[in-house]
This record gives C-alpha cells, structure tokens and sequence, in this order.
C-alpha cells in the first residue's frame, strides 16, 4: 500500500530565489501530499514571495531553530511519512528521493542522509575547520549512542508517522542539535534505522558558526546521550535526571 510523504523545509533568512527554485524541484520531483516551509524571523515581502509555491507556509516571527522548525512542521502533517530537507538544497532531489523510499517502502522506520558515507559524492567540501570539526564529532557520537551511523547531521532526513508519535516527547533541542538528538532517542527505542549515501554539495551562506555550534554540539550529544540511556532504564542516568530541572519536550511548548 502507497503511503502518504510530507515534506518540511525549514528556513531561516533564506536566500528566496534558491528556495523557491528547490521546493519547486522537490515538487516536481516527488509529487509529496504536502510541503511545508517552516519560516522563521522572515524579512519583509519573503512570505509573500513564497506565497506561489506548491507548499503551506508557516510563520514565525523569531526565529525558532532548526529543531524547533521540523518539529513544527511535522506536528501540522497528517501524512503516514513525515521528511525534512534543508532549505539551501544541499541534498539535490534526487538524492532526496534515496532518502524517502526506505521509509515510504515500509523496510525501515527512520532513514537518515550521509554525506560521510564510503558511497556518498561531495561536490565540493567545507573548509578543513568543518570537516576536522565534524569527523571528530561523528567519531564521539558512535562512541555514546546506540546508532552506529557516518553521519548524524545530514538536513536530510525521514521518519514514519508511527515513529515520530514514539519519539516526539523526548525531543528538547530546538537548533541544529535535534537531528543528533532524533538519531540518539530513535537507537534507544531500536527503531529501524537506515542510512543512505546522497549527493551533497556545501552551499555559501550557512548560518552554522563552526566553533560555537561544535561546543553546543558537545553538550547535545551528552545530554541526547542521557535522555537514551534513561529510555534504557539506566538506574544511573535516572538519578541524574532527579536532580535536575528537565524543561519541556519541544511538542509541549507553546
């Protein structure tokens, strides 16, 4: 049986002329039931411009983060596949195709785009700062967490319905730290996980500073570390979590 694919794409200050170029392409490409570019902090006449697009456009009016975006825009889908896509178009639709199917197809329940994977093809690579940054990170991810993967930042990513209603509630990172997050919490419930090499071409313009964001980064994976291992039933982990303030879950917030 054909299940129903939503598309999310969150966008912060986005270069509109891109943009509007990529969902088009997305459109054409996958015929989904739905996209939704979540905007954040839109600049004037930016919503307006978009207005033409094939896809819902939700607003807010600062900005949110990455995390907090997706979240969003998968809560507004009603679709029996819920995917997102970063809005410079650095996974090409077609690649973004390979990403969907494994879970449109029904043989796994979350499937994660690689840009580090043996078969991946990079068309042109970040600085040398980024990539030592990010195989180090990737390196101490497989390290803590459950999913063993190449790559747990990809903006690239799918996920069933069924699977987003389990791991919903135990999402707090509302930046560029929920995908780690996603990954971490989807390894300790033994979702099925799937990984898949794409095409990848590093865009100019990304909001991530490399620096600040590899330190926040570090702190994310420790504390999506600790909310798998509670989901583990870590006596351990339990207890650290008496002692601390936990916030709310990012579909709690208003």
């Amino acid at each position: 049986m054909s299940r129903s694919l939503g598309v999310v794409v969150p966008a912060y200050r986005p270069d509109v002329e891109r943009l509007s170029s990529y969902v088009r392409a997305l459109d054409e490409r996958l015929s989904p039931d739905a996209i939704r570019i979540e905007l954040d902090a839109p600049e004037s006449g930016v919503r307006e411009a978009l207005a033409a697009l094939p896809a819902t456009v939700g607003v807010s009016p600062y900005r949110r983060g990455k995390g907090a975006a997706v979240t969003a825009g998968f809560e507004a889908l009603d679709t029996d596949v819920r995917s997102f896509t970063d809005a410079d178009g650095s996974t090409p639709p077609d690649s973004f195709v390979a990403v969907v199917e494994p879970v449109v197809d029904g043989r796994f329940d979350l499937s994660v785009g690689s840009r580090r994977h043996p078969e991946a093809t990079v068309e042109s690579h970040q600085t040398v700062a980024r990539r030592w940054l990010g195989e180090g990170f990737v390196r101490l991810a497989r390290l803590l967490l459950d999913a063993d993967l190449h790559d747990y930042q990809c903006g690239a990513k799918a996920i069933t319905a069924e699977a987003w209603e389990r791991v919903r509630e135990h999402l707090y990172e509302a930046g560029f730290a929920w995908d780690i997050e996603l990954v971490a919490i989807a390894g300790a419930l033994d979702l099925r996980i799937a990984e898949v090499p794409i095409t990848w071409e590093d865009q100019p313009g990304s909001t991530v500073e490399p620096i600040r964001t590899s330190l926040r980064m570090g702190r994310a994976l420790f504390a999506a570390r600790h909310r798998a291992k509670r989901i583990r039933d870590s006596r351990l982990h339990a207890a650290i979590a008496a002692t601390r303030e936990e916030g709310d879950a990012l579909v709690d917030r208003r």
